[in-house]
Parts: structure tokens; C-alpha cells; sequence
């Protein structure tokens, strides 16, 4: 199976890409730029960067909005895909992934580190791209598990990914494909443990960075076991249930995107706490008129009909990253505020005395048909009042998810909110400009030469208003 794998990632070319996924795939590039930017004023970022300033190379490639700082490739990936994930506000897939943040650090970082020719065009970029993504997509397919949400191991595939995308834009041979993807399974996986903490968000960093590696290794002449993702010792090893099967040959091969599109997040939190913020919502129309405050001391209880998901089932959270991991904060600050934005995850925000009082009404029933499974989970949500009255909502589907996308405008407008802290207006929009245009681009390095531009003084309170219009748009 491993042959084939390989044969497809070294024999897909650019007219094998449909406009379809080319579109798709332009709308994850733009946000996870835009979410890897906004990602850089995180604590988590700082720590990563720090770290990686220790490590020299006389090639070097760009930190996203950081023009001062310059690392080797592999460290580069490392830092932006960290800064991507940082604040769990990038794409996700289904069967349950992150595609883009553990494959585009990669391309950007060789794009610019790579001899200038020949040059690497916008069609390349969008190439190896794809092919890292579906490198993720049809592994996740051969497990039944991994139709659920995760339980036990996060970011399996996204080194496998990083690998597949680095062997494409090297152009390696199917034989340093094949090694590039056995090297890479024993850099795969990450306990889930480390959900809602700091070192959550450098599970995609290291996808990153460790598939490039495998990558670099491969063409060096390392090599590992060619039948790794066949065996249950081997990539089988992550799941109870999973059943290889050779993919099909080039002449009948469809994208994975083609029929599976990916969902946006509006605010940054587990995908899962989306639905119940649309629910609150909802439910918030009922107890709240004009702009009256919410009547906490009216309601008795605050009932979550959800998925059993462990690690997103946090009473009180205590740090921001639990807070995103959190079906029950969510609920709260939702119905205490009417939006959720970046600044809701702060750690004041968290600690208000009103949401700490709403979290004690909070309980959670799990129905029976209520699976933790992105493609089927729904919220139901019940608020009492002690009067007696009780309001019922619920949320089968969300604004931003796969089956109810986000617009090309609203998606734009994450963009710009995420990004103008860091760069400036007239670079962000070049940076809209270039990526809606990306398959035209004869050098795809001119996207990190706009990362590297320079910003004036940033205006929060712009970027946090762009964001607010975006969700009560969707309402």
C-alpha cells in the first residue's frame, strides 16, 4: 500500500487539480495565513519562537509577521504551525484533522529557502498543498475510529501530510516518497492528554516540522520500513480498527476535497463548542431583549443535551486554552454576551464573577443519539427560570461548517480581523489580492515577502468589531 501512496504523491501534476479544489484549497490557505498571524501574539508563539532562535543555518526562512526573526526551514514550519494552532481557530476536516496547519508552514518555508530557480509558481504551491491534504484525508478513511472525534491521539496524519507536501515540492523520486512517509510515521501522533493546555498547540507545529524532516532524511538516504502503514506495529498502531487499502491509480483519481469541503471557525475554540454557541444564541433571543443584561438571577438551570466528548467537558475552566475546551463556557459566555470573540478567552474575561455563577447552573446529559461525530452531532439546550418557564433550542449545523459555509466575503473579513494586528491594511489586502489569484502566480514566494512587511500601531477594537459582525451576520 505504501507504493501506491507514494506513486500518487510523486505522479499527481497540476492538471489533475479541479477548479473546485483549487477553490476550496485557496479559501484554507487564506485563513490559516490569517489565523498564523493573529497566532503570533500568543504566549504559547513566544515560548516556540524563543526556543527555535537557538538553532542557526545558513538558509533560512521567514516567521509569519515577523521580519526581524529568521530561522532554518524545519523550525520555521515548526514556529508558524504552532502560531496556527495556537488559539484552535484553524480549518477543520472530516474524518476529524487540521489540514492546513501542519502542511502550508511547510511549502512557505521552502518556497523561500529554496534556490530562486527555478521558480516555485502559485500552482505548485496549491499542488503540494493538496496533495498533503489528501496524503491526510484517505488515512484517516481506512480507520472507522477516526470518523469520530479523538480520544486518544491527536495529529496523526499531519506529519504524514507535511512529509507528502515536502517530497511533492522537492519533486522526489516514488522511492523517497515511500521512505519520507516511514520516517514521518515515527514522528506521527500526540497524546490527547496535553488537549486544552500550551503544548496542544505544538502538536502542529511539530507535524510541521517533522515531516519536512522526513523529508529532508529521505532525500539524504535514510530509510524505514516501506510496508510502516500496513502493519499494525506501524501507522496501524493509532487505531483499534484500521484497514489499509491501495489507492486508486492516477487515471481514476478524485480529490478527497472535491466532496468533503472543510469548516471555519468564528471565533477560536474547539470545533464541537461551535454548535453550542449557535444553540445559546438561540436560546438567548428568549431571555434577553434590546440591549437588557442577561437575567442570571432568573435562571435556575442551564441544560446541554451533547456528545460525550471528556476533553471538552470542562465545568470551570481556569486558563484560556481549557476555556476553548470548554461545552460549558461556551454556553455561558455566549448567553451572557451575544458574541464570542478572540478577547472572550482572555483570562478576565473567564473569571467574571457573572460567568462563574453561570457555569454552576450548567449540566450535560448525553443522548444516546448524540455521537461525537463532526458529520452528526448536534446541541440541544434547555434554560429554566425559576419561574417555571423553560426555553429549548437546538443546532444541527452551524455558520461556517462544511455543510453551511462560510461566504467569500465573511471569510475575507476573518482575514482581515486576524491579520491587521500584525501587518498593515494595504498589506493585507495585497495578501487577499494574491491568494484569491494564487493559481495565476508565477512565484509563490512573493506571499512570504508580504509577511515579512512591516505594520503601524495596531487597533484591537477594529479587528474585534469585524469579528462581531461576522457572527451576529450569521444569526
Amino acid at each position: 500500500m505504501m507504493e501506491s501512496f507514494a506513486k500518487v504523491i510523486h505522479g499527481l501534476k497540476v492538471g489533475h487539480l479541479t477548479d473546485r479544489v483549487i477553490q476550496r484549497s485557496k479559501r484554507m490557505v487564506l485563513d490559516a495565513l490569517g489565523v498564523g498571524l493573529l497566532g503570533t501574539s500568543t504566549e504559547v508563539f513566544h515560548k516556540a519562537s524563543g526556543y527555535s532562535k537557538i538553532y542557526n543555518s545558513n538558509v533560512s526562512s521567514t516567521v509569519w509577521g515577523q521580519p526581524e526573526l529568521r530561522l532554518p526551514p524545519t523550525y520555521a514550519a515548526f514556529v508558524n504551525g504552532v502560531a496556527i494552532h495556537s488559539m484552535d481557530f484553524d480549518d477543520t476536516w472530516y474524518p476529524a484533522t487540521h489540514p492546513s496547519g501542519a502542511v502550508l508552514p511547510v511549502l512557505m518555508a521552502l518556497s523561500e529557502a529554496l534556490p530562486p530557480s527555478p521558480k516555485y509558481s502559485g500552482l505548485d504551491l496549491l499542488l503540494a498543498f493538496n496533495v498533503g491534504t489528501e496524503v491526510q484525508g484517505r488515512l484517516l478513511s481506512f480507520a472507522k475510529e477516526a470518523y469520530d472525534i479523538p480520544k486518544r491521539y491527536g495529529e496523526m496524519v499531519g506529519t504524514l501530510g507535511s512529509a507528502a507536501a515536502a517530497s511533492k515540492f522537492f519533486g522526489l523520486s516514488v522511492t523517497e516518497c515511500q521512505e519520507a512517509l516511514a520516517i514521518a510515521v515515527s514522528h506521527a501522533g500526540a497524546p490527547m492528554a496535553n488537549a486544552a493546555t500550551q503544548t496542544k498547540q505544538l502538536h502542529m507545529g511539530n507535524a510541521a516540522r517533522h515531516g519536512l524532516e522526513a523529508a529532508f532524511l529521505a532525500i539524504l538516504g535514510l530509510q524505514g520500513n516501506k510496508r510502516v502503514l500496513d502493519s499494525e506495529t506501524g501507522f496501524g498502531a493509532f487505531y483499534a480498527n484500521y484497514s489499509p487499502k491501495v489507492l486508486p491509480d492516477l487515471d481514476s483519481h478524485t480529490w478527497l476535497l472535491e466532496k468533503q469541503d472543510v469548516a471555519f471557525k468564528r471565533f477560536p475554540a474547539h470545533l464541537a463548542t461551535h454548535w453550542v454557541a449557535d444553540t445559546a444564541a438561540s436560546v438567548r433571543r428568549h431571555l434577553v431583549t434590546d440591549k437588557a443584561p442577561l437575567p442570571i438571577d432568573r435562571i435556575e438551570r442551564i441544560l446541554l443535551r451533547i456528545p460525550d466528548v471528556q476533553y471538552v467537558n470542562r465545568p470551570f475552566p481556569k486558563s484560556e486554552h481549557e476555556a476553548r475546551h470548554s461545552f460549558q463556557y461556551v454556553a455561558c459566555a455566549m448567553l451572557l454576551d451575544g458574541v464570542i470573540t478572540v478577547p472572550a478567552f482572555h483570562k478576565h474575561q473567564i473569571n467574571r464573577p457573572q460567568v462563574r455563577e453561570l457555569l454552576g447552573k450548567v449540566e450535560l446529559e448525553h443522548p444516546r443519539d448524540n455521537l461525537p461525530n463532526f458529520n452528526t452531532l448536534y446541541c440541544e439546550m434547555s434554560v429554566a427560570l425559576k419561574d417555571g418557564a423553560v426555553f429549548t433550542e437546538r443546532s444541527d449545523t452551524f455558520y461556517g461548517y462544511w455543510r453551511k459555509p462560510l461566504s467569500q466575503k465573511d471569510l475575507q473579513e476573518k482575514f482581515r480581523a486576524n491579520s491587521c494586528r500584525t501587518l498593515s491594511c494595504h498589506t493585507v489586502e495585497r495578501l487577499i489580492e494574491t491568494v484569491e489569484n494564487l493559481e495565476d502566480l508565477e512565484d509563490c514566494s512573493v506571499l512570504t515577502t508580504l509577511l515579512k512587511e512591516t505594520s503601524p500601531p495596531k487597533i484591537a477594537s477594529k479587528s474585534i468589531y469585524i469579528l462581531n459582525t461576522i457572527y451576529h451576520l450569521s444569526l
